[in-house]
């Protein structure tokens, strides 16, 4: 039997006693909030080195305790709650966002799935737990999360929060489509939605040497479903001083905060987990060293991969502008989801073709000649399409722009052009001022005519 179409052997997962369960709970919480706690950290010293400034340097060596001096800071402050708010939900809401951004780090594997460590004497994995579809799992995680920020922003009885919440709703979902197209394509080649067993697939190479346009596409992706620059549309405190969060305060607004950097953790062990060889070392250290996936070495190279992963966003935020909200939505429903449906098809073909056990050189002919073959199509179409089109009729003169047609001014739309303004001359302009009139009346009870008299 092919080693893609075997059956999910997870029986390693079940057998431990609950106390260790517990440890091993505890241990994921605490690596989610010690790997936030220095995201905050570093992601301000970095921004600040770019941008050749000093960056936190108060608060602990070297400025290390500043996000834990900022969270002491926002459960201090007064937890306002608006008038017009529906309170139960409004309270809700930050809960139902930060939980699902936990969630998912339950089935992430840290380290092999056999009896690899030993704690208190009981052999156990580096992992929590595994399901035969666990992806799936993370995925459908991943989607309750954005309720909690459609509520937050329906229940503040406000409108720009209101604005804030479906921006972000519509930005989620459309990303997420791209997201599913990514992940299918790992499935097909790992013939499992595993975890454990995706890692193990990559024991000889990673599938972003396999898979690089789904890897690309997930990294855009996991940008735009984590709400960070430049897709930061929701929380753009440009235009919408904080968007969906902005009538929220104190530990509330914390919990979004803590929701948003647990949520850049969750997918960047995600990616390493999909593309990246999850726990295993990388490729000149795993060839001279045997040990190095094995014992507790394999946390330190997933510790690595998160954290570079991590620097990916600080990077973007300290060096790309924010992008339209057009633009957004044109990038996830024009070209990420085409582009990745296209991928998703070429990946399943290869996938039969090898099953079928054709050479790879019969696959890449295949391959080419049906790109040539809807190249070619495509040509052929646009080709009569233009032949079929009618003369073009003479352009229409654009109707004259009006900036005050509703009663206040309004900037010009594409395509239509403020009218010219007459310039006056200027020293037409300092007679008329000299000569008086209106100009040179001074603000007060009296008009100008007392003025004279006086």
């Amino acid at each position: 039997m092919s080693p893609y179409l075997a059956a999910e052997d997870l029986s390693m997962f079940g057998r431990d006693p609950w106390w260790l369960v517990v440890i091993k709970a505890v241990f994921c919480f605490a690596f989610l909030m010690v790997t936030v706690l220095f995201s905050i950290v570093w992601e301000r010293k970095v921004v600040a080195w770019m941008q050749l400034r000093i960056g936190p340097n108060r608060h602990g060596p070297w400025g290390m305790l500043q996000s834990l001096a900022d969270g002491v800071k926002l459960m201090l402050k007064e937890d306002v709650i608006v008038k017009r708010a529906d309170k139960v939900v409004y309270v809700l809401a930050p809960i139902v966002a930060a939980i699902p951004a936990f969630m998912a780090i339950a089935v992430i594997p840290f380290g092999p799935s056999g009896n690899e460590i030993s704690i208190f004497g009981h052999r156990t994995a580096m992992q929590l737990t595994d399901l035969p579809i666990a992806m799936l799992y993370i995925l459908a995680i991943a989607s309750v999360g954005i309720y909690g920020i459609v509520l937050a922003g329906w229940s503040s009885g406000s409108t720009y929060p209101l604005l804030g919440g479906l921006r972000s709703c519509a930005q989620m979902i459309s990303y997420e489509i791209a997201m599913g197209a990514a992940f299918a394509s790992v499935f097909l080649y790992s013939g499992s939605m595993s975890t454990s067993r995706i890692v193990e697939q990559q024991h000889d190479r990673w599938f972003i040497l396999l898979l690089p346009v789904s890897f690309i596409i997930y990294i855009v992706t996991m940008v735009g479903e984590t709400n960070r620059a430049p897709f930061d549309m929701p929380e753009s405190e440009g235009d919408l001083v904080g968007g969906f969060n902005t009538e929220y305060s104190s530990i509330k607004f914390a919990m979004f905060m803590l929701a948003e950097y647990v949520n850049m953790v969750t997918v960047s062990a995600v990616s390493t987990t999909l593309f990246l060889g999850g726990w295993r070392a990388p490729w000149p250290i795993s060839t001279f060293w045997a040990g190095a996936n094995h014992g507790w070495w394999p946390l330190l190279w997933f510790v690595i991969k998160v954290q570079l992963l991590l620097f990916f966003f600080i990077w973007l935020r300290g060096t790309l502008p924010r992008v339209r909200y057009d633009q957004l939505m044109k990038l996830g429903w024009k070209v990420l989801i085409p582009v990745s449906v296209v991928w998703l098809m070429l990946v399943a073909t290869v996938r039969v073709l090898r099953n079928e056990n054709y050479g790879f050189a019969d696959i890449a002919l295949y391959v080419a000649g049906g790109v040539l073959a809807l190249l070619l199509m495509s040509f052929v179409v646009d080709m009569f399409r233009e032949k079929a089109k009618e003369p073009a009729r003479p352009a229409e003169e654009p109707a004259a722009f009006d900036p005050m047609a509703g009663g206040f001014p309004v900037p010009p739309l594409p395509g239509q052009t403020l009218p010219s303004v007459p310039r006056r001359h200027p020293r037409r302009e300092r007679e008329l001022i000299v000569s008086g009139g209106s100009d040179t009346v001074s603000d007060g009870s009296t008009d100008g005519k007392e003025a004279s008299d006086g």
